[in-house]
């Protein structure tokens, strides 16, 4: 199973007495304002059928503590006569507005029901607010101007769910999936549809949006997105989508979304039966090695893998002058003082950062040599379990184009679980830490429960010290030489349930 230690937990929404349940978290930070932002969606059941509105917890983030606000219903973000589903939610950075996308389904008609017949009753539909989810506009049916006459050919769609993300040229991306209608009819009846991941995105804010290709070669379903910064200052985005091949899928786009490369089986992070939602999220690696004359660079980082726990703790938990680093709690305890409510911070996107350069000895203490734009590390979340939803875990890759490099997972919650979301955080360190530091931390919602997944939906935060620390000391080495693996041959249809 791994480790034994787990994060604080609390419980943010929890299944009523009457039968309501909480079902699909997302996850939102706001680093100009220090604000957590939890979504769900509220259903009369566990059913997806059921699905009713959509629900907001606001938190606000004390470096280690979050205070959290009563749950509220997003009264705006409905259609007549539609349910609400899959929240999806990003902020653009450069103009301080947060967009919350979702789909709308007519009635009670199910996905499946959907699938099979090819009758598309699903809306894309967005809500935005510019006071960090305060107040919210009224929803807006974005279906025809941004999907047009392809709907035709889709038997149904949906977003994420979970985050979106935002790049540095102030494109903003919403991770969705389709199922494409591949014939239409056979004897009579539709005989195939196959669930393909894409993403939708805009260049001028959100004034107009467009979708790019499907993932081409692999069945994916629900997905999200990570711009990636690698060591040689390329880019690349990448996609991690769930799907019913028994392992998670991967695919890369070198134009930020508008096309995918064929994608590929992520055989170190399993799926369950059917398969489940997981969450990605990318953040600056926080220092790599300059080698000697006889070290290679790759190599080095490889070894630094293979041995992350004494190696990366030390650098992480450390600073110059020996002093230990804060981990993360959600425990209750004194908070510091309130963060100032600032507000728009335009192109200080939350993925860019830079690594410290350390020379020689990957334990060594000294001060750094060089600052540099980092390389994106990847963090996953997703039930750890090939046989069923259960075991909540993290996994770690820093080097997430190979499908070989991510480790094995740190089990957060042993027990049901299911659907998660992260966010990635800068915190600031303490005054008596390195001035101008920042503390990389995560925070997980996650659907768990004793009996069922989805008794609750709880939140954690965590350290990237934690996470190194926890971790089992079998760690993969990204290989530079990759070839994709060999695909597993897919049948004719498959429903990826929720």
């Amino acid at each position: 199973m791994g480790s034994r230690h787990f994060p604080a937990r609390t419980v943010l929404f929890e299944k009523e007495s009457s039968g309501v349940t909480y079902r699909v978290p997302a996850l939102l930070y706001l680093p100009c304002v220090a604000k957590l932002l939890a979504f769900a969606e509220e259903r009369l059941s566990a059913d997806d059928a059921h699905a009713n509105l959509l629900v907001l917890r606001r938190g606000t983030v004390y470096r280690s503590y979050v205070e959290w606000e009563d749950m509220r219903v997003l009264e705006t973000a409905t259609l007549q006569h539609h349910r609400s589903m899959n929240p999806c939610p990003l902020y653009d950075e450069f103009t301080g507005t947060l967009f919350l996308f979702f789909i709308t389904v007519l009635g009670r008609t199910p996905e499946a029901y959907q699938i099979v017949t090819g009758q598309n009753v699903t809306r894309l539909c967005c809500v935005t607010s510019t006071d960090q989810g305060l107040s919210w506009s009224k929803a807006m049916d974005l279906t025809q101007q941004v999907i047009g006459g392809a709907i035709k050919d889709w038997a149904t769609f949906a977003l994420g769910p979970g985050h979106g993300i935002q790049l540095r040229s102030g494109r903003l991306l919403v991770p969705a999936y389709s199922y494409h209608i591949d014939c239409k009819e056979c004897f009579g009846q539709l005989c195939k549809t196959t669930p393909h991941s894409f993403a939708f995105y805009s260049d001028d804010h959100g004034r107009g949006w467009r979708f790019g290709e499907f993932i081409p070669n692999l069945q994916t379903g629900e997905c999200q997105l990570v711009s990636v910064d690698e060591e040689d200052g390329s880019n690349v985005l990448y996609c991690n989508a769930r799907s019913p091949l028994g392992f998670r899928v991967q695919a890369l786009s070198t134009d930020d979304g508008a096309v995918f490369h064929g994608g590929q089986l992520v055989q170190r992070l399993v799926e369950p039966p059917h398969g489940c939602h997981g969450s990605v999220v990318g953040f600056p690696s926080p220092f790599i090695y300059v080698p000697t004359a006889s070290q290679d660079p790759m190599t080095l980082l490889q070894d630094s893998a293979q041995r992350m726990l004494p190696g990366f703790q030390h650098l992480l938990t450390r600073n110059a002058t020996g002093d230990e680093l804060p981990t993360m709690s959600t425990g209750s305890h004194h908070k510091p003082a309130k963060p100032k409510e600032a507000c728009l911070t335009p192109g200080h996107l939350s993925h860019a950062g830079s690594f410290t350069v350390v020379q020689g000895d990957p334990t060594a203490t000294s001060s750094p040599t060089a600052f540099f734009q980092a390389p994106t590390w990847v963090l996953y979340s997703h039930p750890t379990s090939s046989m069923s939803r259960v075991n909540m875990g993290v996994h770690l890759s820093t080097f997430p184009r190979d499908v070989e490099s991510w480790t094995e997972p740190w089990v957060i919650y042993e027990g049901p679980s299911a659907y998660s979301d992260l966010a990635y955080m800068k915190l600031p360190y303490s005054e008596a830490s390195i001035s101008g530091s920042s503390s990389i931390a995560f925070a997980c919602l996650f659907e768990n429960g004793r009996q069922s997944p989805y008794e609750q939906i709880s939140f954690s935060m965590f350290t990237l010290h934690d996470v190194l620390q926890n971790i089992p000391l079998r760690a993969a080495a990204p290989r530079r030489d990759s070839s994709p693996p060999c695909h597993r041959k897919w049948g004719r249809r498959s429903c990826l349930v929720s």
